[in-house]
């Protein structure tokens, strides 16, 4: 689309930042024409995402990218160099953010060379 808008956000890689990232998320999603409902959505992937990402060891700081369109928000989660499988053993919990994110999201990917989480979602019709 030519109308979009990329915004990146650098946080420290600590979960307690997890509600800057929430936060900016939620703003973002109103640029897209989000209902309330959707940017509800929006500020738990995120976060689920973020928390995710910090236990993938990314480094001190945790790239995030949105990128706005009419209607779509897209997050890239820019991981660390720990596999999907070893972050998956290291946090017994990262199953249900697999099941979170897969039900909140109308697109979610694990994206390798380099790793990111890709999450997309969509403003109601």
């Amino acid at each position: 689309m030519a109308d979009t808008h990329p915004v990146t956000l650098s946080v420290p890689a600590r979960p307690v930042y997890a509600r800057l990232v929430r936060m900016t998320a939620a703003n973002v999603a109103t640029l897209a024409d989000m209902s309330v409902d959707k940017v509800e959505d929006v500020r738990m992937a995120a976060e689920e995402a973020f928390i995710y990402a910090c236990a993938t060891e990314p480094g001190e700081l945790l790239d995030i990218v949105f990128t706005v369109s009419p209607g779509i928000l897209t997050m890239s989660f820019e991981l660390g160099d720990v596999s999907f499988e070893t972050a998956a053993d290291a946090d017994p919990t990262a199953v249900y953010t697999d099941l979170i994110l897969a039900s909140v999201c109308d697109t979610y990917e694990k994206r390798e060379h380099p790793q990111s989480l890709y999450l997309e979602l969509r403003a109601d019709v």
